[in-house]
């Protein structure tokens, strides 16, 4: 019998892993797939974006304009209507949210002009970039010593002994945490430029299953 050169035994492999309906093609391709991602893709684009973190998810509803808030403050939901357009959304979200803010500096038309200032939902995927300075507004990914990254976005920031320290809220939030008071630039892994819409919810509902949320 004529042996097989490495290409043929190649090409069947390729065929059996993308053509065959067995388990263990599912596994070897599923495997496949994740080590691309894993060691690849996500490298190659960290190093594009200029940052060890340029895709993540939003784990929690702490940039969420979708809430309801308290009972005393307002009996129905902040979004209103489905369909609002962002113009629409933010302005119903400032009018509940907005003394925060305004006690803090920041008015109304500085708030129009944030990027994402519809907010962000569970479940989104955020692409992150580094950059060389953050803006009020902006909405950054970094390292709060808790187990995940946190996105929150930026609401002060200060100079001291020539370094500079940024502070965060999240929107849906209705005051700071104590970890988002001081945060200095080597903590921060990029801001946000862009966001896909719900696609995390994959892999928040397999850490779920699995029991890494």
């Amino acid at each position: 019998m004529q042996k097989k050169s490495f290409g043929e035994k190649i090409k069947q492999a390729w065929n059996w892993i993308w053509h065959s309906d067995s388990l263990a093609s599912w596994f070897v391709a599923l495997l496949i797939i994740f080590i691309l991602v894993k060691f690849i893709f996500f490298p190659f684009i960290g190093f594009v974006l200029g940052t060890s973190l340029p895709l993540v998810v939003v784990e929690s509803g702490s940039m969420n304009h979708n809430f309801k808030w308290p009972q005393k403050v307002i009996s129905t939901e902040v979004t209103g209507p489905l369909g609002l357009i962002n113009e629409e959304k933010f302005k119903k979200w400032w009018d509940h949210a907005g003394a925060w803010y305004e006690k803090h500096s920041i008015d109304y038309e500085q708030a129009k002009l944030w990027p994402f200032k519809a907010g962000m939902e569970r479940g989104d995927i955020v692409i992150v970039k580094k950059a060389n300075y953050y803006r009020v507004g902006d909405v950054i990914v970094f390292d709060a010593g808790q187990r995940h990254p946190v996105i929150h976005r930026v609401v002060a920031i200060k100079h001291k002994n020539d370094k500079t320290y940024y502070e965060t809220k999240g929107d849906a939030n209705p005051g700071q945490l104590s970890f988002e008071r001081n945060i200095p630039e080597n903590k921060i892994y990029g801001k946000a430029i862009a966001r896909i819409p719900k696609l995390g919810w994959l892999k928040l509902i397999f850490a779920k299953l699995f029991g890494l949320a």
